[in-house]
């Protein structure tokens, strides 16, 4: 056995005893078929398993050590890890710096196309630790990213580098050359959310009152074309009850 092939079992076996060692469902993938991912792993939760999966790709020694934490080169992988069926997570074992530290490639590459940028490495932070502790949190973070994957909005939420909330109201919309855009309602906020393809999915706050249709269709200073403002009238239109303040939508 390498040096390397040593640190790489040592890496594998310490995520996968943490992970096991709190219930969850750890499955290694064969090291002969190298094809970007080591472990999938399927969450747990009361003794129940979920239908809650990621892949994670696992690095140890340090090769991969930056000033600020770690990098994991992409390679050939980008766009499996962007667009494959389940996340891909990096995951780094660094004992000297203190263990595990964690980073979610697939995120890091949606926002990196969004922005039209080519990423090299995924950067894995010093502060994004994974232990006994930190686990039980990392965990219900990871099965909250993987609803939104479900409810088809997640890749907006990574290009736009956003959070969505379980409250939160999603409308994305696809114009006639396929740019998308998303229309974001938070429960009680006066105000909606415009993540749109050519603005890099940088957030813009927009009111109905800011819509118009004539001379032409914008929204503040942003340029429409008539579908657009024709689809974000409906959302405005039916959402207004959750614009609501919140007092107000209780006792309603």
């Amino acid at each position: 056995m390498t040096e390397s092939r040593r640190i790489g079992r040592m890496a594998v076996n310490e995520v996968r005893a943490l992970l096991e060692r709190h219930g969850h469902i750890v499955q290694e993938i064969d090291g002969g078929n190298d094809h970007g991912e080591d472990l999938h792993v399927t969450f747990v939760h009361d003794g129940q398993r979920t239908e809650d999966s990621v892949f994670m790709q696992v690095k140890g020694g340090t090769s991969t050590r930056t000033g600020r934490g770690h990098r994991v080169k992409v390679g050939d992988h980008g766009g499996n890890w962007r667009d494959g069926s389940l996340p891909v997570l990096c995951v780094i074992h660094d004992p000297e710096r203190g263990g595990l530290f964690w980073a979610n490639a697939t995120r890091q590459l949606r926002r990196a196309q969004a922005l039209r940028k080519t990423v090299r490495s995924i950067v894995v932070s010093r502060e994004s630790v994974l232990d006994d502790t930190s686990l039980d949190l990392f965990v219900q973070a990871m099965r909250g990213y993987l609803i939104r994957e479900r409810e088809g909005v997640g890749r907006w939420a990574d290009m736009a580098n956003v959070e969505f909330t379980p409250g939160d109201i999603v409308k994305p919309f696809e114009n006639e050359v396929s740019e998308p855009m998303v229309f974001w309602q938070r429960r009680g906020e006066p105000h909606a959310v415009l993540l749109h393809h050519d603005l890099d999915w940088e957030p813009v706050r927009i009111q109905e009152g800011m819509l118009r249709f004539h001379p032409i269709a914008t929204i503040g200073h942003i340029i429409l074309d008539t579908a657009e403002a024709h689809w974000l009238m409906s959302c405005f239109k039916s959402t207004e009850w959750w614009r609501r303040p919140i007092e107000h939508h209780n006792s309603a």
